[in-house]
């Protein structure tokens, strides 16, 4: 006789035994696989988006605020600065690069960033079609949103005041015209509409003289501010010296990308930890499920493993049927419950790639996972041993004289 034919049958035999152990098993299982991919795959799409950019320049305030908005731009910025007063960090022997940007409009809720077209190059980003921008008002759209609003080379479209969607301040006096469209990349540019810093001065040159009705006069090189500098350093030097400098001796404020993005994963961190212990707390619920599950399967038939053991079954293979049931019953739940994580990130990297242009990849069985179920196949063997102790004691003749 199969002994897993059996121990299926006993198991399937007691459907509400079964849902409960599944669900609370599954549960477990979910959370601790969701956790740990999300955590890793968000950690590392970070880590890719801050790589091109070794310091932020920017207005005072907070300096998370300052990186998760000129280097990720998922947040507000801190404010504008003067164009003069990093002209001097562009020239420093320490600094390889440093690009200025400048944003505060959208359209349709993607962001309209105006910076030199060598941003590009640190994203290593190309071109699908088209060219990139050389004069005001020319854009080059990024692959998501290029898609997402169905964007064509030669389509034109005005912008919205401020970094919302839905904002109804448009500037319709100017049209941007898109003249290049890019390729995946799978980073931050993929959400953004690129021109030059030209276009947004403009823009917003033109708004203010409106509303103040004033005489328009030609702003000056020093009267011209930007968002921030995003700066790559030529020699590590510049990372321990100049942070400090422009903190101290300035108006202005630097922050550190890989910092701050350390200490957001910090915090975030304790959140992972939190969830999984909820999950192994869970699991060891679960643990207690199967151990009652099997403990009660035995008792409620213990003339069936009487008359078993009268057809030559061996007490060990009356062991091996209980503890076939838990194996099998592990093994459906970690199943289930990786699947529905693996269920779980689909549905993050929807959310992600609509708001953020970020993906998630659905991956196979990692070794974490192993581990986990390693783990919660110990545990079944533990709960298996422990619910069949009787069976090692079962006294045929006793049993099956019982009525």
């Amino acid at each position: 006789m199969n002994l897993c034919y059996l121990a299926f049958k006993n198991m399937v035999s007691k459907p509400l035994n079964l849902l409960l152990s599944l669900l609370l098993l599954s549960l477990s299982v979910f959370l601790a696989t969701f956790v740990l991919q999300l955590s890793q795959q968000f950690g590392g799409q970070l880590s890719k988006n801050i790589a091109p950019f070794d310091m932020v320049v920017g207005a005072k305030g907070s300096p998370l605020q300052l990186v998760l908005s000129s280097v990720l731009h998922v947040d507000v910025p801190t404010g504008n600065i003067k164009l003069k007063d990093v002209s001097m960090l562009q020239k420093h022997p320490f600094v390889e690069t440093a690009i200025p940007v400048s944003y505060g409009d959208n359209h349709k809720g993607f962001r309209i960033l105006g910076t030199e077209t060598s941003y590009l190059d640190h994203y290593k980003a190309k071109l699908s079609e088209g060219r990139r921008y050389e004069n005001p008002f020319e854009v080059v759209a990024g692959s998501n949103v290029a898609q997402q609003l169905a964007l064509k080379l030669g389509d034109r479209f005005t912008s919205s005041h401020g970094l919302a969607v839905g904002a109804v301040d448009e500037h319709d006096e100017h049209f941007f015209i898109v003249k290049g469209i890019l390729e995946p990349t799978g980073m931050v540019v993929d959400q953004l509409l690129l021109t030059n810093l030209e276009s947004i001065w403009k823009i917003h040159d033109h708004e203010e003289n409106y509303h103040e009705e004033v005489e328009t006069q030609k702003e000056t090189e020093e009267e011209k501010e930007i968002t921030s500098l995003l700066v790559k350093f030529k020699s590590p030097m510049g990372m321990v010296q100049l942070p400090r400098f422009i903190n101290q001796n300035t108006s202005m404020q630097a922050a550190l990308p890989g910092f701050e993005v350390q200490r957001l994963m910090s915090l975030l961190g304790s959140g992972v930890k939190t969830v999984n212990g909820i999950a192994l707390a869970i699991l060891l619920v679960s643990g207690l499920s199967i151990f009652i599950s099997l403990l009660k399967t035995i008792r409620e038939r213990r003339r069936e493993l009487a008359l078993l053991r009268t057809y030559g079954f061996r007490t060990e293979q009356l062991f091996g049927l209980a503890l076939l049931e838990g194996l099998l019953l592990a093994l459906i739940g970690f199943v289930l419950g990786w699947f529905l994580g693996r269920l779980g990130i689909w549905g993050a990297s929807q959310y992600m790639q609509t708001l953020y242009g970020y993906n998630l990849q659905i991956k196979g069985l990692e070794q974490l996972e192993l581990f986990l179920l390693g783990l919660i196949l110990i545990f079944t063997t533990i709960a298996a041993l422990f619910a069949s102790r009787s069976i090692f004691k079962l006294n045929v003749a006793k049993t099956l004289s019982d009525v």
